[in-house]
């Protein structure tokens, strides 16, 4: 092919949770698409949204972007299935799903995302997507638009999205050597636990060793719910939450104050309407955030993050 500013971005070593928009016709997008299949590699992705006519260029998440994805999914599949009132075969019928692609025509042409995380109802051999989840960690590509499209263009019922900003790590690294397999495994293990142990004062952070910040304190996390007000709304259209909750703010919690389905959450949100009989059933809030749960969750994701890091600074002695 032709020379290609999408391609050599491809190319360069990316960040973790590192999202890029390169502007590129759909011609371009699906030429280094096919290179990228041929190469059968899981990341980097590339997606196309043809309302800015740009390739968006999304590098592997880090454990917390992923771990928080697949915590708010599994959470909500789990209350729902606690629920009494209905049935198990429509119980057995939830599931959900992480890092799939959509495609879907819009306005100015057809637009291909995936989404971190989704809850889908299993009909028959057809799938129903119900809820789209979008983390965004310290990115500056919003993931605002992605969740809009995911309820407006692909018709979920409800949109999640958690924004997560962590300060600044400043120092640079450098790259520690290590002899044997066993002291790096070493390393990491000492690093974890001392970690951990710096929860216990800090809960949100920073997580340092050796004068180094392996994660920097969390200065914001924030919950959204998105949904349709109007049911002929475009696909192009850009919602404003239907409910927006801190739960984060400079390395403290302040989500006392939350509501265990965010004022939004119900059941119908979940299964298809039709299948469940009575209001009151449909009705029901599903009760999926509590504090402690989001907090194991999150602690536990950042410990991974962090020695994500030290991780890759870490190479054998050259010989």
């Amino acid at each position: 092919m032709a020379h290609s500013n999408l391609l050599e971005v491809v190319r360069r070593p990316l960040s973790p949770d590192t999202r890029l928009e390169v502007p590129a016709s759909r011609e371009e997008y699906e030429q280094v698409g096919e290179i990228l299949g041929r190469e059968e590699a899981s990341y980097p992705q590339l997606w196309y949204d043809s309302a800015k006519g740009v390739a968006i260029v999304v590098a592997p998440p880090t454990p917390l972007h992923s771990g928080m994805a697949g915590a708010l999914l599994s959470s909500i599949s789990d209350e729902v299935k606690m629920n009494s009132g209905i049935s198990p075969a429509i119980r057995r019928n939830l599931r959900y799903d992480s890092d799939s692609t959509s495609h879907s025509n819009t306005t100015r042409g057809l637009t291909t995302r995936a989404w971190d995380g989704a809850l889908l109802y299993r009909e028959g051999d057809r799938l129903i997507l119900m809820i789209a989840v979008e983390v965004g960690v310290s990115q500056s590509y919003d993931s605002l638009r992605a969740i809009s499209w995911s309820v407006c263009a692909l018709r979920c019922r409800l949109g999640l999205s958690m924004s997560i900003s962590e300060s600044s790590r400043r120092t640079m690294p450098s790259v520690r050597y290590y002899t044997s397999d066993e002291e790096a495994y070493a390393i990491i293990e000492e690093a974890e636990n001392d970690f951990r142990s710096q929860l216990v004062q800090h809960p949100y952070g920073p997580l340092q060793r050796d004068g180094i910040t392996w994660f920097g304190t969390v200065r914001r996390v924030i919950l959204e719910a998105y949904r349709r007000q109007d049911e002929d709304c475009g696909p192009d259209t850009i919602l404003e939450p239907s409910q927006s909750f801190t739960i984060v703010e400079n390395g403290e919690y302040v989500g006392d104050n939350i509501s265990p389905n965010l004022r939004e959450l119900v059941l119908e949100d979940c299964i298809p309407s039709r299948l469940l009989q009575r209001h009151e059933v449909r009705a029901t809030p599903v009760n999926f955030f509590r504090q402690e749960w989001f907090e194991h969750e999150f602690r536990a994701s950042m410990v991974l993050t962090a020695i994500g890091r030290l991780r890759s600074y870490l190479e054998p002695t050259p010989i």
